[in-house]
């Protein structure tokens, strides 16, 4: 008799895991669907970005024909005259 209760025992804390299994795992299942729903959008978005670019790129590339491309404008340089910026700051001297 004391066998059949240790494996009730036993049997009830795995039937306990297995509870607790089948009720969270379908809402894993879900939020990791809906991740990757999300990430295939924005992968998407990306490739025909990256097919834009490429004609773009091959119609630049083709001299017989000219392409309308637009230009894109030069970003001007915004500091002040007497302002140091990053790349024209001096190199510090060197540690002895």
């Amino acid at each position: 008799m004391e066998i059949f209760g240790g494996f009730m025992v036993m049997m009830s804390i795995i039937g306990f895991f297995l509870a607790i299994i089948w009720l969270i795992m379908p809402f894993v299942v879900f939020a990791i669907k809906g991740k990757q729903d999300r990430t295939l959008e924005v992968m998407e978005r990306i490739e025909k970005r990256l097919s834009e670019v490429e004609n773009r790129l091959a119609a630049l590339h083709q001299p017989d024909r000219p392409a309308a491309v637009e230009t894109i404008p030069h970003v001007t340089d915004t500091a002040a005259p007497g302002q140091d910026r990053p790349d024209d700051a001096p190199a510090p001297p060197p540690l002895a």
